[in-house]
């Protein structure tokens, strides 16, 4: 990408088909219908059977932290598991346990197109720094994991059945399944998105409307009350504003009770998918996020973007994306000396030569092996992340990219923020 495009007004030059598989996407939604109901009903029941990793037992009403694990695992041949359904996934262990329940949330693509359409078919709001995890409530008790199926907390709540008193539901249909980031400073689960509520999925519904439902069940339930004896943490939600100019403005540099780290958006005709998604997009700067660039495990910018992939049996080096996009390949000779293996992954540093794109594709990478990844990471980089990180470095996509793709604002638009509620 040239110097000059850092000053280019919109619209810039497409540099990756995000826009199309937003539409693919969207397309998709509408001709197919799965069994959502039994899908939320089954992942409830997993999530709460998976072996913790804490083999001692503990009191309802204890909460327990477990950090995330570093060590070495055994090369296992755990096959293709994402045909592995929501019951299976409660006797996997290990690395397998944590890249089935990795895809089993929607994770946002980071955005390095602006979408048509930003301020009519889209949500935006702050997003909070903190865990990104999965809270359930069923059977009198709440339990939350980490995306990659790790333990973070067991505890009482005021979501259905999440705890043990006189008033829950004792009925097995009545579980919850909420998407949440948990913020460390303030001991808060802010809800990013609802998935179920009272044994009803969400999964076919709109953004549109999952947003509205959570707005008014969320409250009424007493989850966002202070914490007490049947509700150890508090909820929050997050507000919601249709991007237009002044919902964007407010998201990006609105008061909010959490440290930001960036902003999300949410086309409003998206389905609550599993895995990588582009109808939901993340996007940050300096001002709304303190991590723009990725730092290492210390805490520090490296001098060159570094980037995750795996290596495939044929020796090349792709993304996590579904289908994958290939950035390079290795050949026998190097495998066979620094000992890799089929699945890695395989830590590169982006050389002087970047990136190349042509006609919005990458055309070539200039890659340099830094070394395998630990075994507890359990995914690859995403296509749009390292392009994201790219972009940020060389020609970044600013707020004045995001508004200008709005044009000029209406005469009837009104003066107030619209919020979702």
């Amino acid at each position: 990408m040239a110097p000059h495009d850092i000053r280019r007004p919109f619209k810039r030059a497409a540099i990756s088909d995000q826009q199309k598989r937003r539409e693919l996407s969207l397309q998709r939604q509408a001709q197919n219908r799965t069994e959502a109901q039994l899908q939320a009903r089954r992942l409830a029941s997993s999530i709460f059977s998976l072996p913790n990793q804490n083999s001692d037992p503990q009191p309802l009403e204890s909460v327990d932290l477990i950090p995330e694990p570093i060590v070495e695992e055994p090369e296992t041949d755990a096959g293709d598991i994402s045909e592995i359904d929501i019951r299976q996934a409660a006797r996997l262990k290990g690395s397998e346990a944590r890249r089935w329940f990795a895809s089993q949330l929607m994770l946002p693509e980071w955005m390095i197109d602006v979408p048509d359409r930003l301020n009519e078919d889209w949500y935006v709001f702050a997003r909070p720094s903190g865990k990104r995890c999965f809270v359930v409530s069923s059977n009198g008790t709440t339990v939350s994991r980490l995306r990659n199926g790790s333990l973070l907390h067991r505890f009482p709540s005021a979501l259905p059945s999440g705890a043990k008193t006189r008033e829950s539901s004792r009925s097995a249909q009545s579980y919850c399944i909420l998407d949440c980031i948990f913020h460390e400073l303030d001991q808060t689960y802010y809800v990013i998105d609802m998935v179920c509520w009272a044994g009803i999925s969400f999964y076919e519904c709109t953004a549109e409307f999952r947003f509205f439902w959570m707005n008014s069940k969320l409250v009424e339930s007493g989850a966002c009350e202070a914490p007490s004896t049947y509700h150890r943490y508090r909820f929050s939600l997050i507000p919601v504003y249709s991007c237009d100019h002044e919902g964007l403005q407010t998201a990006y540099t609105g008061t909010v009770p959490h440290v930001k780290d960036g902003l999300l958006f949410y086309n409003k005709h998206a389905h609550y998918q599993t895995g990588n998604t582009p109808l939901v997009l993340v996007w940050k700067d300096e001002t709304c996020s303190q991590y723009v660039i990725d730092t290492d495990n210390k805490g520090q910018v490296p001098n060159q973007q570094q980037v995750v992939l795996e290596l495939q049996d044929n020796g090349q080096l792709v993304t996590s994306d579904d289908p994958p996009v290939v950035l390079g390949c290795l050949n026998a000779t190097f495998i066979q000396e620094t000992g890799l293996h089929s699945g890695n992954l395989v830590r590169f540093a982006v050389n002087d030569g970047g990136l190349t794109f042509v006609d919005g594709k990458l055309e070539k990478a200039d890659l340099h092996y830094i070394g395998k990844v630990n075994r507890a990471r359990a995914f690859a980089d995403s296509y749009s992340k390292i392009v994201f990180q790219y972009m940020v470095r060389h020609s970044p996509l600013r707020i004045e990219h995001l508004f200008a793709s709005m044009g000029t604002v209406s005469e009837q638009e009104s003066n107030e923020v619209e919020m979702v509620g």
